[in-house]
């Protein structure tokens, strides 16, 4: 079974939402470098995984027009294989494969509700 292993948060205001979720006692770390924000909901390892069973944590970045809401991830054995599944289910592909930093690849499909999901996929 894939579990759901990551959020993403989108902001149109980047101090107003960074202010918002403080409330919440997240860490909440800017990488202006990747256009992208992580938000630690809890403490992790070495290999930066929950700490806590069937805790996860995420990430906020700007509104765009293919991501308008709130996403949740998936962690796959194939991203590829999976964005195959997706298209042949009815959905389709919003954000090619990319790699990220060497610890993963990731992409953005929607489901035939029109909703955005991520598919991770760890290369380690």
């Amino acid at each position: 079974m894939n579990k759901v292993v990551h959020f993403e948060i989108p902001f149109e205001d980047i101090n107003r939402a960074k202010k918002f979720y403080s409330i919440f006692g997240w860490q909440i770390q800017e990488y202006p470098e990747m256009d992208y924000i992580c938000v630690q909901t809890v403490a992790v390892d070495e290999n930066h995984k929950p700490k806590e069973s069937g805790a996860i944590n995420g990430g906020m970045m700007k509104r765009t027009d293919k991501v308008k809401s709130p996403v949740i991830t998936i962690n796959v054995d194939s991203v590829d294989e999976h964005t195959k599944k997706v298209i042949q289910a009815g959905g389709k592909v919003v954000m090619p494969k990319m790699e990220v930093h060497g610890i993963g690849y990731y992409a953005y499909v929607t489901d035939t509700e029109g909703n955005v999901i991520g598919l991770w996929e760890n290369i380690m």
